[in-house]
């Protein structure tokens, strides 16, 4: 059942089951069983050997990313109760004035930390969680903007993990300099750059729809998460806090990860080209190709456990917390990491189970054969993309398989349509990334807002769609005139003419309630 339309059905079916049930964990379960099934022709023991076997797999692929997740934990339950968290939010309520403030600021955060989405989400949420809760923003809203600068900014920085996987997919396609043809991709991004646009401009208009409008009513009321079946999202927060916990505590510890991490992706980038260097290879040594050829998960691992120390020494000496408390905060945090790694673990295993099954591999060929006009396939790989992202949950997976693609079709052809069309490929493999329930970003983002994750993922489907929409329409005139000005251009006024409608609309709804509430 390889590379056949049996192979979209366990993503679909993991999808679909959870967004009917709201239970992610069993409904991976079930996408990943089914696959193994068809993998294995409906043999029960050839299933369960694939599947434990993938699993296994994918679990030694990725243990630098349960390292970091359970250093990060750690790191986030010593901040917490050391006081740190608590006196940057008393802070913060004093300098940050308004609810636009905090979501800006949010949003700034995201945007500063570029090198990578992982980082990104887990850093911005563990910092910018007591900021938005003492303004009654939701958790979902917190989630939302998370998401939306995270893999959307590092799409589009010429410096990140991001950046390198896509320049060096690029290179296996026999185009020289991945990473200079990958800085052309930039202004055709359209869904990137327009993302970060609309959670600017819902942030400064206090704009909501859909059912985040409901979440944010109800955080105004004192009910950030808005759930009863979340509970278990506020167990961190049972954390005994240290009066004597100064701002510094949490700055500190933060500043030292990311300057950390960055040294670290430096210094594993140097070892990369010396090793290039010495199989015969010449590459120079300068910012761009120390980011290109660093090991990130390695680096950020290293990053995080070095900041556990360094933040102990901070402490200890201090007297902020005693050494038992330290210890007891680093099996404390390891336990707060073990919903999102069990997501995790099930969302890269089903991943697997669609690499068996060639699911993109199918949706590739589909595209080739359809014989569509060249102009128009920019708009119709975007959705492709996205809808590939969306099944398997893997927006490096989906670009790794569209791009050479998308090469063959457009090579000798047309160099500037296949130029918007890997740009189409890139923002089509973020979208259906921002939305898949079975995606390691947004699983990522929920927990870095300790939201409930199919709250977050439901609330946020209606903002990245309505971008997307934009998106697709402007690659439709992009595939007739690539032109960057052009583009933007109109992607702009098409997100403009729908925030301004949904202003308008919002604006009445507000009337309509007051008239009501004065009859």
């Amino acid at each position: 059942m390889e590379n056949t339309f049996w192979a979209l059905l366990p993503p679909l079916i993991a999808i679909a089951l959870a967004l009917v049930t709201k239970e992610v964990l069993s409904s991976l379960l079930v996408g990943i069983i089914a696959g193994a099934l068809f993998y294995s022709n409906f043999s029960l023991i050839n299933s369960l050997t694939v599947m434990f076997e993938i699993m296994g797999l994918k679990i030694g692929d990725n243990a630098s990313v349960i390292l970091f997740l359970c250093f990060l934990g750690v790191l986030v339950v010593l901040m917490s109760k050391a006081g740190g968290s608590r006196a940057y939010g008393e802070w913060a309520q004093k300098k940050i004035k308004s609810r636009s403030g905090a979501m800006l600021a949010t949003s700034a955060l995201g945007a500063i930390i570029f090198v990578d989405d992982y980082f990104n989400c887990l850093t911005v949420g563990t910092v910018m969680r007591p900021v938005t809760d003492s303004h009654k923003i939701s958790r979902a809203k917190l989630a939302y903007i998370i998401d939306s600068t995270a893999a959307p900014i590092c799409i589009i920085a010429p410096i990140s993990s991001w950046a390198m996987a896509v320049g060096s997919t690029i290179e296996t396609t026999g185009i020289e300099n991945g990473f200079s043809y990958f800085i052309q991709t930039i202004p055709f991004n359209i869904y990137a750059i327009l993302t970060l646009i609309s959670v600017i401009a819902f942030s400064v208009l206090k704009l909501d729809f859909g059912k985040m409008k409901k979440y944010e009513q109800n955080a105004m009321n004192g009910d950030i998460h808005s759930l009863d079946k979340g509970k278990e999202i506020q167990a961190m927060e049972s954390v005994e806090v240290s009066s004597k916990g100064k701002v510094m505590d949490l700055v500190i510890p933060v500043v030292l990860l990311i300057v950390i991490s960055i040294g670290a992706m430096l210094f594993t980038g140097y070892e990369g080209i010396i090793a290039q260097n010495a199989d015969g290879g010449n590459l120079a040594v300068n910012i761009i190709t120390l980011f290109g050829n660093a090991n990130v998960n390695m680096s950020i691992v290293v990053a995080a456990f070095v900041t556990i120390i360094l933040t102990m020494l901070l402490y200890l000496p201090r007297k902020i917390i005693s050494f038992q408390e330290f210890m007891e905060s680093v099996t404390q945090g390891i336990k707060s990491m073990v919903p999102a790694i069990s997501i995790l673990v099930l969302a890269w295993t089903l991943s697997g189970v669609c690499e068996y099954l060639q699911t993109g591999e199918y949706v590739g060929r589909l595209i080739e054969q359809s014989g569509i006009s060249l102009n128009f396939l920019p708009a119709i790989i975007f959705a492709v993309a996205g809808v590939l992202a969306f099944a398997t949950g893997t927006s490096w997976g989906t670009f790794t398989i569209m791009i050479p693609i998308v090469v063959i079709i457009f090579a000798g052809v047309s160099p500037d349509v296949m130029l918007v069309s890997i740009s189409a490929t890139l923002a089509g493999a973020v979208f259906g990334d921002h939305i898949s329930p079975i995606s390691d970003t947004t699983i990522l983002s929920s927990t870095g807002a300790e939201c409930n994750h199919i709250d977050h993922v439901s609330t946020q489907i209606p903002y990245a769609t309505m971008v997307a929409g934009c998106s697709f329409i402007t690659y439709i005139v992009a595939g007739f005139v690539p032109n960057v000005f052009l583009s933007l251009g109109i992607g702009i006024t098409l997100l403009s003419m729908c925030i301004i409608f949904l202003k308008i609309r919002d604006n009445k709804l507000k009337k309509n309630d007051i008239e009501v509430d004065e009859a």
